[in-house]
């Protein structure tokens, strides 16, 4: 009987175990949002304007809560998110560098959530969108296979920019954006961003496996 109850027990923590299992990853599954990757965009002269920094000093003036949010220091849409002034709306190549050493000054002060990093088989993205997430605005898209673009409009000014394409005119009175690089060994066509209900972007982009061996077969070739 002492077995046979033991017995009991052991199946009754096991069945305990795999309902916590089965819970909370159905819950981590259920409080993100797949967000859908565009690759077609055929707007003409978009991101054409470029952000200047003595603008950037006056959007900031107005003193706008959720324009300080979106644009404010250690966001991932801040122009001085990299230390220099740097238009968002312009690709910067995130990859080429460490994010611990571009943003040492920040993360020591606590100012910004922003990540990157590479593995072997994919490159990450993740960042808080304070202001922003919770809106499901939120919109990215691949240009070409070389730019990926996060994007959308800041929800107090969608109506005044019904009648025109906001990303064509000066952008930064609607909406925000960030331009990226992507390196040359990714399969774009692959990439998947989610939104997390606590308003964290991530972006995982693969790597093209048949690029890197190309590659290394090449490097193979010329050394010898």
């Amino acid at each position: 009987m002492l077995n046979s109850t033991k017995t009991l027990s052991q199946r009754n923590s096991e069945i305990i175990t795999f309902f916590f299992f089965w819970f909370g990853y159905n819950l981590s599954m259920t409080s993100c949002l797949k967000l859908e990757v565009q690759t077609e965009d055929q707007t003409p002269h978009k991101w054409c304007i470029s952000l200047a920094e003595d603008e950037f000093k006056r959007l900031l003036s107005h003193g706008n809560p959720v324009v300080h949010k979106v644009f404010g220091e250690g966001s991932l849409f801040s122009p001085l998110l990299f230390g220099k002034f740097f238009d968002p709306s312009d690709a910067f190549p995130l990859w080429e560098f460490e994010s611990d050493s571009l943003l040492s000054n920040l993360r020591n002060s606590g100012k910004s959530s922003v990540d990157w990093f590479q593995t072997d088989q994919a490159y990450v993205l993740k960042a808080e969108l304070p202001g922003v997430g919770k809106t499901n605005n939120v919109q990215i898209h691949v240009e070409k296979g070389k730019i990926v673009e996060i994007f959308g409009q800041l929800k107090l000014l969608q109506r005044e920019s019904q009648k025109k394409d906001w990303r064509s005119c000066n952008w930064w009175e609607y909406g925000y954006v960030r331009r990226l690089e992507l390196p040359e060994d990714v399969d774009w066509r692959r990439i998947e961003a989610y939104l997390s209900i606590d308003a964290v972007l991530e972006i995982r982009i693969p790597r093209n496996l048949l690029h890197s061996d190309t590659s290394a077969s090449g490097v193979g070739k010329n050394s010898e």
